[in-house]
């Protein structure tokens, strides 16, 4: 399959950001480096069934095996130990990352509830992007009568962009449906 982001961005994206933003050359662009896609599984530290749930629904939803991710610390309040499973995520690059993003765009989001926009407020300073979805059901991939728990998953835009303003041009050419102004209020 070929991505039609990918395609969209050389043909479209940068040579608009080279007009508008007067880039002195292609290779200074902003381009998308990698997605990276993490559920949290605070719960597996009870029942280590819930980190296998998770891993594979977040593995037919990115096209790519999770890695686990385990605590760097004890915290006794949440009866958690150095080094147990809390979490899976995936890093995406390549075909494989416009493709998510295409289908995130285009067939995810809009299937939101009440959907009116991500918000503009969540880039990091230094051009990333990180978006905050409630469950993993808004994806056609995963099977509704096989989800035991709503799960919710981060997703960082990690780009080449200097500022927040740049990641912020480059993802709304790319597509991202951001919630306009008068809306925000």
């Amino acid at each position: 399959m070929s991505a039609r982001i990918k395609e969209q961005y050389s043909k479209d994206v940068v040579p608009r950001l080279i007009k508008e933003r007067s880039y002195p050359n292609v290779m200074a662009v902003p381009r998308l480096k990698k997605v990276v896609v993490n559920m949290g599984v605070g719960e597996a530290t009870q029942n280590i069934k819930l980190l296998d749930a998770a891993m594979d629904e977040l593995g037919r939803i990115t096209g790519q095996r999770p890695a686990v991710r385990r605590s760097r610390k004890s915290i006794a309040a949440f009866k958690l130990r150095k080094g147990m499973p809390i979490a899976a995520t995936v890093t995406l690059r390549g075909d494989r990352m416009y493709e998510f993003v295409d289908r995130l765009f285009n067939v995810a989001l809009p299937r939101v509830r009440d959907f009116r926009g991500v918000s503009t407020g969540a880039f990091d300073g230094r051009g990333n992007y990180t978006l905050g979805l409630r469950d993993q059901l808004i994806f056609p991939e995963v099977d509704y009568a096989k989800v035991d728990k709503l799960r919710g998953m981060n997703v960082t835009f990690v780009t080449t962009a200097r500022t927040d303003e740049e990641s912020r041009l480059l993802l709304q050419y790319l597509g991202m449906p951001f919630r306009t102004q008068q809306e925000a209020k």
